[in-house]
C-alpha cells in the first residue's frame, strides 16, 4: 500500500520519532508541532500501534461523502450542453428542475459549468469596449 504524506506529515513523523527515541521531550515536541502534550501522546500511541500510515488522515485522496455521483454530473452537463448552453447557472437550475426533474444546488451547478467552460463568471469576463465620443465644437451641434 502506497502512503502519500505531505511535508507536514513527514516533519511530524521525524519529531515523534525523536520523542520515541528520547532525544526530545513531549513538551518540546508539542511546542514544535504547535499541539498540546495530550495530542502528542495521542499521536505517539497511534504511531506505536498502527505505524507510520496512521499519521495522514484516513480520508485523504477519497471523494467526499456529500459529493454528487459522477454519473449525475455528466448527465446534467450533457443536458445543459444540448438544451441550455447559453443560460446562466440560476436559470439552468430552474429549467433542469422544471423540465428534467433534476435537483442540483445552484452553486454546484455554477462550479460545474465554470469547470466545463459553459459559463464565464462576471469577474473573469473581458470589459466591453466603448467608442469614445469627442466633444463637439458648438453648443447644440449634436442635435
Amino acid at each position: 500500500m502506497l502512503i502519500t504524506m505531505s511535508d507536514q506529515d513527514i516533519n511530524r513523523y521525524k519529531i515523534l520519532q525523536d520523542v520515541i527515541e528520547r532525544r526530545l521531550r513531549q513538551v518540546d515536541a508539542a511546542k514544535l508541532l504547535q499541539l498540546t502534550t495530550r495530542q502528542v501522546r495521542r499521536l505517539l500511541s497511534k504511531l506505536k500501534s498502527h505505524g507510520i500510515s496512521s499519521l495522514p488522515h484516513g480520508a485523504r485522496g477519497k471523494p467526499s461523502n456529500n459529493c454528487y455521483p459522477t454519473e449525475l454530473r455528466e448527465e446534467v452537463l450533457r443536458i445543459i450542453r444540448k438544451h441550455y448552453h447559453d443560460f446562466s447557472p440560476t436559470f439552468a437550475h430552474e429549467k433542469l428542475f422544471e423540465e428534467h426533474n433534476l435537483t442540483v444546488s445552484v452553486e454546484t451547478l455554477r462550479l460545474w459549468m465554470i469547470a466545463d467552460g459553459l459559463w464565464v463568471p462576471h469577474s473573469q469576463r473581458k470589459p466591453r469596449i466603448y467608442q469614445p465620443r469627442h466633444r463637439r465644437d458648438c453648443l447644440g451641434e449634436l442635435v
